[in-house]
Parts: structure tokens; C-alpha cells; sequence
């Protein structure tokens, strides 16, 4: 395959990308939905055709990591915090942090009564597919406003931390114990003062900088702590988040001597093309993720009556659980929220961290997809079924 052949191929994917957006909003189809079944497409057409393209697993997790990164930070970009925002934000910690401890209890017990494996090994397979994907979830509420769509947003990045922690705390050699928790305990306590520490650099190098380039500096040292932070089993979105807070928000932090030193008025000179180049990084992350997965997908395997059972039967259980929860417990609106709880980027990741001595053979990718794929749907269903919220400045 020529150079001109893949460029000609990156540039469709990335249209191709663009109008699925545009389509998107037409129709309320999540895009993310669209790249994956293209992806699809392109793997029966290469098989048709004998192009071999083999998709190793690392190039997936980078294009996945970078991605989520991207996508969490534009999402914290969008959230202005206030005294009135408080409950909003309580609210959703509270649902992201009990439903995702409860779904993955329900399915862990479902993996262990079907394959009998230990509760521990089954509890590690079950919080990929319980934690509610920030990567699809936020692109995809585009079309809310209001409190609805900062509720999803909250939710499901705090649904991607939450989970990152309990799966870090269910992989612990010690796991059970009471020592466990004293090691659970110390990693929160790191990761807040990492993420303190991180995003008061960030921000000063962010407001000091003069230079023409310096936003993907900004990012490379963004991941870079991420990375670090990630080899030592820390919840490292923390990080991402209190970044992306912290830089929409910095009236509220930056008093007194701290004006002097972070310089504010520059950041806010900066935000907005901070914000810009943070979407359109994000976007093109994603195009190139969710096509990749979809086309690493081998269709034969799940076109299977037991394992779309087995997918269906988990989503039953995990929209079960939401519906009580929001109806019984948090007493709040059940439309659209009720459906937007996607599986993707996060799930997958995740699903690839499970070390080898608990990985369950029939918790397989194929399973994962159907996952995705079915919540991918339910978000559609939810979407289409919610009436048009009024934008800002319409009568």
C-alpha cells in the first residue's frame, strides 16, 4: 500500500467522521455508533477483498488513552462550577459512584454463576462493563442543555474515575482484606495531591508561556503526568479533570497573591482557543479509535444466539439497576437519563488492563462489543424519544 493510498484513506475517514457529526444531530444516531459499524464494514470488505490489516492491541490502547484524555478535558472545558452547581455535582458522584458499585456486584455474580470462576476474577471482568463511557457519553448529549446534559457530563466522568479506582482496588493481591482498604485509601489521598499539584504547573506554565505553540505542550505534559500517575495504579483522570476545572474556573481559585502568579486575564485571552483545539484533537482521536475497534471486531463471532443472550441478559441487569436507582432512590427524571449510561472507549481499556491470571475466556471482546453495541442503541432510543430542548435565545 502506497503513501498517497493511506492518505487518501486517513482524509475519508476523517469526513466520513465530520458528516456521521452532522448526521448525528439530524437523526440523534450516537457517531460513535456509526464509526464502529463502519469500522465493521471495512473488515468484511477487506476479508472480501484479501487485504490483510492486522490491528495490534497497543496501537488501540494509545489511540484509546490519548482519546480518553482529550475527550474528559473537553468536557471539563464546557463545566463552570458554582455555590448552585454543588447539588448537581453531589448528585452525580452519589449516582456514578452506587450504581457502578452495584452493576458490577450484579454482574460479577452473573459471570460467577455462569462460568464459576472466583468472585474476585468475575468482579474484575464485570467493571469494564459497568462504568458508563465519558467518551461516548459526552459527544453524544450535544443536543441537551441545561442541567440534563451537565448531569450526564458530571456522571459520566465521574463513572470513568470511580471505576478506574474500583477496578485498581478489585486487582490488589490482598483484595478483601483490611489492608486492602488502607492501600485503597492511600492511592485516593495520592491522586488528590497529585492532581493539585499537577494542575497548579499546568496552569502556571499554561498563563506563562508566550510562545505560538504551546497547547500541545501543554497536552504532552498532560499525559505525560498522566502516564506516570497511571504506572503507579493511581486514578490518573483525576488529574485530567482538575485541570480542565480548574482552567474554566480560574476566577474562582485564583484570589489574591495567586493572580500575580497564574496571571488569569491570559488564561481567559487562551480559553477559547484552549477549547478549540481541545475539541478538534478529541475528535479526530476518536474517529481514528472507535473505526479502529470496530474494524478489529471478527462479525462471525458475534453473530451468536448465546452471546447476544449473554449481552442482552447484562444489559437488562444494568438498566434494571439504573431505573431503581433513579426512580426509587435519587427520585429525578428518568428521560433521557435513563438510557444514557453508553459502554465504549473506557470499557475497552479497561477490559485490556485485566491482568492475565483473572481474565475469564467466555468475557471475551466479542461479548464487550455486544455490550457497546447494545447501549450504543438504548442512548439512540433515548435520544429520539426525548423532545428538542429549546437552546439559548430561541422562543
Amino acid at each position: 500500500m502506497g503513501s498517497y493510498t493511506i492518505l487518501i484513506g486517513l482524509s475519508i475517514a476523517v469526513i466520513l467522521s465530520y458528516l456521521f457529526n452532522l448526521a448525528a444531530r439530524a437523526t440523534k444516531i450516537p457517531s460513535v455508533l456509526m464509526l464502529l459499524l463502519t469500522g465493521i464494514a471495512l473488515k468484511q470488505v477487506a476479508e472480501y477483498t484479501d487485504f490483510g490489516l492486522g490491528i495490534p492491541k497497543v496501537v488501540l490502547e494509545i489511540f484509546g488513552i490519548i482519546g480518553l484524555i482529550m475527550i474528559v478535558l473537553e468536557g471539563a472545558l464546557d463545566l463552570k462550577l458554582s455555590r448552585d452547581k454543588a447539588p448537581l455535582i453531589r448528585r452525580s458522584f452519589i449516582a456514578a459512584a452506587i450504581m457502578l458499585v452495584v452493576q458490577s456486584v450484579a454482574i460479577a455474580w452473573l459471570l460467577q454463576l455462569y462460568v464459576g470462576a472466583p468472585f474476585q476474577s468475575c468482579l474484575i471482568n464485570a467493571v469494564p462493563l459497568a462504568v458508563v463511557s465519558s467518551a461516548v457519553a459526552i459527544p453524544s448529549v450535544a443536543s441537551l442543555v441545561g442541567e440534563k446534559q451537565e448531569f450526564i457530563i458530571y456522571e459520566s466522568t465521574f463513572s470513568d474515575i470511580i471505576g478506574i479506582l474500583f477496578f485498581n482496588f478489585a486487582i490488589q493481591d490482598n483484595f478483601a482484606q483490611g489492608a486492602s482498604i488502607l492501600t485503597f485509601s492511600r492511592d485516593v489521598i495520592a491522586v488528590l495531591i497529585v492532581a493539585v499539584v499537577s494542575t497548579a504547573v499546568l496552569t502556571f506554565l499554561l498563563s506563562r508561556i508566550t510562545l505560538h505553540i504551546k497547547f500541545f505542550l501543554i497536552f504532552a505534559f498532560l499525559i505525560l503526568l498522566y502516564s506516570l500517575a497511571k504506572e503507579l495504579h493511581l486514578s490518573s483522570l483525576v488529574l485530567v479533570l482538575a485541570f480542565g476545572l480548574a482552567v474554566n474556573n480560574a476566577e474562582l481559585f485564583l484570589k489574591g497573591k495567586l493572580r500575580e502568579w497564574f496571571h488569569p486575564e491570559r488564561l481567559a485571552n487562551d480559553l477559547h482557543q484552549f477549547k478549540n483545539i481541545t475539541g478538534e484533537s478529541a475528535f479526530l482521536i476518536r474517529t481514528f479509535f472507535f473505526l479502529l475497534f470496530g474494524f478489529s471486531i471478527n462479525l462471525n463471532s458475534i453473530i451468536n444466539i448465546t452471546l447476544l443472550e449473554q449481552g442482552l441478559l447484562i444489559v437488562a441487569i444494568l438498566t434494571l439497576i439504573r431505573y431503581i436507582f433513579l426512580r426509587y432512590v435519587a427520585k429525578t427524571d428518568l428521560m433521557p437519563e435513563l438510557f444514557i449510561a453508553p459502554k465504549g472507549l473506557i470499557t475497552i481499556l479497561l477490559f485490556y488492563s485485566i491482568p492475565p491470571q483473572h481474565f475469564i475466556g467466555e468475557v471475551s471482546e466479542s461479548i464487550l462489543f455486544v455490550v457497546i453495541l447494545l447501549t450504543g442503541v438504548l442512548m439512540m432510543v433515548g435520544l429520539l424519544i426525548t423532545p428538542k430542548q429549546p437552546e439559548l435565545g430561541e422562543y
